[in-house]
């Protein structure tokens, strides 16, 4: 068979070109075996579908992170006199309005949980073993709820008047 050969069907001739052409009821094309194949232990599909949501969480929360983001350098760094100007004292103002407390608590959050999600996404790809997983998975799962706890005390219960 050359490259642009057809093949009589009941229909008619079907035009093959490129590599279809090298494929035929007598030689098939190869079979691509899944990353991991079900074991015994492996669970079924559940009903919830708990990938497309992080999968949707992480481009919504992405587009929220960026306009966060810049919109803190943007003030912090260029409106507000640069970087000389923070210190203890800025961050005591900052943080006795309720605004730049919900600010930086929103952008805490999403960007622990997107950087946990997408680091769980990368666990699930490359720990083989399903032990190996869990336990990657629980260190993860403990470093950002404590990070996530630890942050939002720090936002909430600051104290300007420390000495």
């Amino acid at each position: 068979m050359s490259a642009t050969d057809s093949i009589e069907t009941g229909a008619g001739a079907v035009q093959l070109s490129g590599s279809s052409a090298a494929f035929s009821p007598d030689h098939p094309a190869p079979v691509i075996e899944p990353p991991r194949t079900r074991t015994k232990r492996t669970p079924r599909a559940s009903r919830t579908n708990f990938e497309m949501y992080g999968w949707l969480f992480m481009r919504l929360s992405g587009v929220v992170l960026v306009v966060l983001v810049l919109g803190h350098l943007l003030i912090q760094l260029v409106l507000d006199g640069g970087v000389s100007k923070v210190g203890f004292a800025f961050v005591a103002g900052r943080w006795a309005s309720p605004f730049w407390q919900g600010w930086d608590l929103t952008m805490l959050w999403l960007a622990m949980l997107h950087g946990g999600n997408g680091l769980r996404t990368v666990i699930n790809d490359y720990a083989e073993r399903p032990n190996t997983r869990f336990w990657l998975k629980t260190l993860l799962f403990t470093a950002t709820a404590f990070t996530i706890i630890l942050g939002t005390l720090v936002i909430f219960t600051f104290d300007p008047n420390i000495r």
